[in-house]
């Protein structure tokens, strides 16, 4: 289910964090701002309680050398 943040919603993040963005520059941002969100809710949801954490990562173990 995909999720879209608003105008007003932005405007409110942005006022909150203190950053100066015009109306024009919010709407240019949504569009993008919403990809990234709906990317999150996606990630989250594909991590459950059954799968465990790597227990480490070797970077140096990479097949495509």
């Amino acid at each position: 289910m995909a999720k879209e943040i608003m105008l007003v919603e932005l405007q409110t993040m942005a006022a909150r964090s203190r950053l100066q963005l015009t109306d024009e520059e919010l709407e240019k941002l949504l569009p993008g701002v919403n990809r990234s969100y709906n990317q999150i809710l996606e990630l989250r949801g594909l991590i459950t309680d059954r799968a465990e954490p790597a227990a480490a990562f070797v970077a140096s173990r990479t097949e495509n050398r």
